[in-house]
């Protein structure tokens, strides 16, 4: 149980937690962060090993563990797990405020009894609990940005209390907390790389909004065995909104001004869930009754108007989009206890998920139109439902394991399988009507195993091997057409797609240092097979019908026109395998082995690299940094109840390549300050400082209309974009009582 004094300040370096489990595991509770007031749960992830992200600058949204799309890593809360908005099934971290969480787990490998959808790993986010707290506090604080001649403030407030009631005890907690990130944005466009200029656009982008959320716990013992029941609400209230002004051959003044763009986006997104849990001694065991109910409701409203200064014309377009994501999560679990130390455990868990996604669109244009001005409601057409934007899915899992463990002098070991069912319906109202509803089920086994040996009271190895799964994204098994989605081609989903697994390995090493500190060597590797990429059905796209259709109206000859079919129908197929492997290395301790006990030191680097073929060639997976760094120190003075440290983060380069568009993105290091100061027994005031180096994402992006295009080097066009922002503050107050 955390004591009031741990809540509010440390008084001596958080480390690294060294775990207990047998599942290579890096644990982190939150006062290793929390001396940095990282916002969400995507902040606090910033600082952990092999965590990428690909997000904006001040966005952590999207976790990459070991470089990987989202996708292959699973998001868990209290080890049970969340749907989330987006296609590829992922769960946006920055949705979780950080004052919920308890600790944050990185999973390296998998175990029979979790879902196998971790490829890459897991991130268990342990929210706090009934037992977690003994008492209250409270948090005040204001936080400051730099986007404008005084800045921009908001606040952040929270309260939590855990104590008995009643024959069992009871955690209550809200927090409200506003958001901004303001960023800025340059781009180049040329012809081709070496080209002269031909326009540049420059954009602000600003985020605004604020996020509420509340989680509640009570644990009470009943009928000789303990219930919990939980809850947790986050809600994300928030505008994004990007303005640009667009300039013939980078000449910026009001003679070559071409283009006003405006595009604000409302976004309205609540999460909660609700969890009963209740365990008792029974057939010669223990026994595990699970029951919950997980939602995401995302709604948001786009408006996209753009003023054309040549031809005088204002073109918009009102995106209204609604995805609703409910799961309903059950399972049986019992652990009975063996001779000679080992423990057999087994059950079956059950999802069921329903998916209801709807996407229209309305779209106008004015011509005559000098200045830019808001179009009237009046000036839109009705709303219709885009291609692939009217759809349901249902989707049921039942998931037996069994799984035993134990332990022989120096090693404790588990071994197990997991059978994963899955029945899946998808029903798209956009596509045609003898293909709009499609069925697939399939089952796949996944077994796992792990050691952790001893060598001495400070030295261990951990071994793991295990068989996971990544289920596709949902557009990519949408029937629907649609239309122009990569460059002039078109696409079309895939409805029998087989879900890509992976056979991987992880080997590490771990030494205590001192105490508390901890140093730590992994090696990985994954062999993913049934890889989902890009293919060519050979089917001519629409619009290079169309164009065959014009230049026979034209006079052609059809061999004449036939030079217009140069865009075809993309899909996704399982088209081959691909090998992920890396090397990561952390250390976390205090300095007490040099006469430092006040001083602590965390670092921790991964070398990451993989290798995939596509239509080009060999790449790297899409999007994998090469390397992600982070180095940081915290220096406690208790005669003066203070303390005060920093932390830098950069990670390496990362390419991406699909059919139409190449991109590389590159991130500036990004440092953080806190200073803390304790101004009573139970108060302490803490300044921190984030994006202190202004920090930049620098993207390229090469363009291609056709595949042969792409091929032959034939640019659509060839762009240089540059994000960047500035630093932001808090001043906060946290109040035991």
């Amino acid at each position: 149980m955390t004591s009031l004094e741990e809540v509010v300040v440390t008084g001596e370096p958080a480390m690294r937690n060294r775990t207990d489990d047998v599942v290579p595991t890096l644990s982190y509770d939150l006062d290793y962060f929390q001396r940095f007031e990282p916002l969400t749960a995507g902040d606090a992830l910033k600082r952990v090993p092999s965590v990428t992200f690909l997000s904006d600058v001040l966005e952590s949204d999207g976790v990459r563990i070991r470089g990987l799309d989202s996708a292959y890593t699973q998001i868990l809360i209290n080890g049970e797990r969340v749907p989330g908005a987006n296609l590829d099934r992922s769960f946006f971290v920055d949705r979780i405020p950080a004052e919920l969480i308890e600790r944050l787990e990185v999973v390296r490998s998998s175990s029979a009894n979790r879902s196998g959808d971790a490829v890459a790993g897991a991130i268990n986010i342990v929210l706090r609990d009934a037992m977690s707290l003994d008492g209250g506090y409270v948090r005040l604080g204001a936080l400051h940005w730099d986007d404008s001649e005084y800045g921009q403030w908001g606040g952040t407030y929270g309260a939590v209390w855990g104590g008995q009631v009643g024959p069992g005890r009871l955690l209550i907690g809200g927090n409200i907390q506003d958001r901004r990130n303001p960023k800025q944005k340059k781009s180049w466009r040329y012809d081709e790389p070496g080209a002269e200029l031909n326009d540049t656009e420059i954009q602000s982008d600003v985020r605004d909004g604020t996020d509420y959320s509340a989680n509640l716990s009570y644990e009470v013992p009943v009928a000789g065995g303990d219930l919990q029941l939980s809850g947790v609400f986050v809600r994300t209230d928030r505008v994004q909104d990007e303005n640009s002004l667009e300039y013939n051959e980078g000449i910026e003044d009001a003679d070559n001004l071409a283009k006003v763009n405006a595009n604000p986006l409302d976004i309205l997104t609540d999460n909660w869930s609700v969890n009963g849990r209740y365990e008792r001694e029974m057939l010669g065991g223990e026994t595990t009754f699970k029951l919950g109910y997980a939602t995401i409701d995302d709604e948001q409203f786009e408006q996209e108007e753009e003023l054309d200064v040549e031809d005088q014309v204002i073109e918009g377009a009102r995106t209204r989009t609604n995805v609703k994501d409910e799961e309903i999560q059950a399972a049986i679990e019992h652990k009975i206890e063996l001779s000679g130390g080992m423990e057999l455990e087994f059950g079956v868990q059950y999802s069921k998920k329903d998916r209801d996604t709807s996407v229209f669109e309305a779209e106008a244009e004015v011509e005559d139109e000098p200045v830019f001005r808001a179009l009237l409601d009046s000036e839109y057409e009705d709303f219709e439902p885009v291609d692939g934007g009217l759809n349901t899915i249902e989707e049921t899992r039942i998931d037996p394991y069994i799984m035993l463990s134990g332990e022989n002098g120096p090693a404790k070991w588990e071994a197990g399988l997991r059978y994963e069912t899955t029945d899946f319906s998808i029903t798209d109202e956009t596509a045609d009507a003898d293909a709009r509803t499609n069925d697939k089920d399939y089952g796949i086994l996944l077994p796992s195993a792990s050691v952790r040996w001893a060598l001495s009271d400070s030295d261990r190895i951990t071994a793991s091997v295990a068989r996971t799964v990544r289920r596709p994204n949902f557009d990519y098994l949408s029937p629907a057409l649609l239309g122009g989605e990569y460059g002039d081609n078109d696409f079309i989903g895939n409805p029998d797609l087989e879900p890509e697994t992976a056979w991987g390995a992880d080997l590490g090493f771990e030494r205590r240092l001192g105490r508390r500190g901890v140093f730590g060597v992994n090696v990985f590797y994954r062999d993913i097979t049934d890889l989902i990429e890009l293919t060519n059905t050979g089917e001519y796209s629409e619009t290079a019908l169309e164009d065959y259709e014009d230049a026979i109206d034209d006079g052609a000859t059809p061999e004449e026109a036939a030079e217009e079919l140069v865009s075809y129908v993309l899909t996704a197929e399982n088209i081959g395998d691909g090998q992920v492997w890396g090397v990561e290395f952390d250390l976390s301790t205090p300095l007490d082995f040099i006469g430092m006990e006040h001083t602590g030191v965390f670092l921790n680097y991964s070398w990451l690299d993989s290798s995939v073929d596509d239509a080009f060639g060999e790449r790297r997976f899409n999007s994998q940094s090469d390397y992600v760094f982070n180095v940081g120190f915290t220096q406690d003075i208790p005669s003066w109840g203070a303390a005060f440290g920093a932390t830098y983060r950069k990670q390496g380069d990362a390419e991406g390549r699909i059919i139409g568009e190449e991109v590389v993105t590159q991130y500036g290091g990004d440092l953080e300050i806190f200073i803390e100061k304790q101004v009573a027994s139970n108060v302490v005031l803490r300044f921190t400082g984030s994006n202190l180096l202004d920090s930049s994402k620098d993207e390229t992006f090469n363009k291609f209309n056709t595949i042969q295009d792409q091929i032959d080097r034939d640019f659509d066009e060839y762009e240089i974009e540059t994000e960047t922002a500035g630093p932001w503050f808090q001043l906060v107050a946290r109040m035991a009582f």
